[in-house]
């Protein structure tokens, strides 16, 4: 069967992300579903941005009309300084326009600086119904919660207007995923959709830092991990080093039992995130000398598929597309 595409904040390597123009493009290139990453404003609404601090993403730190709202916040028990979405009213944000988070690497992306304003979780929706009217596909929406344990002690949980938008739509392929579990298991008594544990490389969930259990990313991919991920959600969703790491060269060494261990306690497993450029590749795969020169990602995909995953979450989603024929 054919691994599913993720368009990763849509199609991430071709136009700034988590906009109108990126999630289009995606859908375009073969996307079967699309990413947004949601985060709240002052006033409660959800918006798709890939964190709450917007200073890379939006032309914010060029409107001098802000320039008093940068602060310096403790999220997830790290100091980032910056503009954040929770300063900003709904109206306020849609004065922002987007920018190419990585022009060093993306430079061709930045011509599209300015045209797109911040979209709101609502919109994506409605985007992805009228995408898939166009397409003559189902296009499939996979919203992940950003930092809920830090938004709920501020009064600005995610859950509850996630869970009310969703009820409210008709949309019917959605994928909610998230780091935390518990914001998962606060979904799961609400909403009767497919649930993507997403797992880091280091460390542990934050929910589970701020409740004193000691359980870390590599305890949840352990077999017994897994089956206790299994009692709330139908998929997990690791960074591909967690399934192919990397040898101390930089190359690719031998693949882990992680997809194997993952079917076996009855998940699906979609990886994270595959990207065209040397700077994300393993050495074998790179081409030319340059950073943001593009290597041999199709292989990087290939092998990955041959290990039985069962999706891509990727930046470039034409590049998956090929990878697939």
């Amino acid at each position: 069967m054919r691994a599913i595409i993720i368009g990763h904040r849509g199609a991430a390597g071709h136009r700034p992300e988590h906009t109108a123009g990126s999630y289009e493009l995606a859908v375009a290139m073969g996307a079967d579903w699309i990413e947004p990453d949601l985060v709240p404003t002052k006033d409660h609404v959800l918006v798709v941005r890939h964190e709450n601090d917007i200073s890379s993403t939006t032309d914010v730190s060029r409107r001098p009309e802000f320039a008093g709202r940068r602060t310096t916040k403790m999220i997830d028990g790290l100091e980032v300084t910056g503009w954040f979405t929770e300063d900003f009213t709904l109206a306020e944000l849609k004065t922002l326009r987007a920018v190419e988070r990585l022009p060093e690497l993306r430079r061709r992306a930045t011509v599209y600086d300015g045209v797109h304003e911040v979209m709101t979780f609502q919109e994506v929706l409605d985007l992805a119904e009228r995408l898939s009217l166009r397409h003559g596909r189902e296009v499939g929406v996979f919203p992940e919660t950003k930092h809920p344990t830090y938004f709920r002690s501020i009064g600005l949980p995610l859950e509850e207007p996630l869970i009310e938008t969703v009820a409210d739509s008709r949309q019917e392929r959605i994928v909610i995923q998230s780091f935390e579990p518990s914001s998962l298991r606060r979904v799961a008594k609400e909403l009767r959709v497919p649930l993507w544990q997403a797992l880091g490389t280091a460390g542990r969930p934050y929910d589970l830092e701020v409740a004193g259990d000691p359980a870390t990313y590599a305890d949840m991919m352990r077999p017994e991990g897994l089956a206790r991920i299994a009692e709330y959600a139908q998929w997990i969703g690791p960074d591909k080093s967690s399934v192919i790491p990397l040898g101390p060269d930089g190359a690719s060494a031998a693949p882990t039992t992680l997809v194997r261990d993952a079917h076996a306690a009855g998940l699906k497993i979609g990886v994270y995130t595959f990207r065209d450029e040397n700077r994300f590749l393993p050495a074998e795969l790179r081409r030319g000398p340059l950073p943001w020169d593009h290597g041999d990602a199709p292989a990087e995909y290939r092998a990955h598929l041959r290990l039985g995953v069962d999706a891509f979450v990727t930046d470039y989603p034409d590049t998956a597309a090929v990878a697939m024929t």
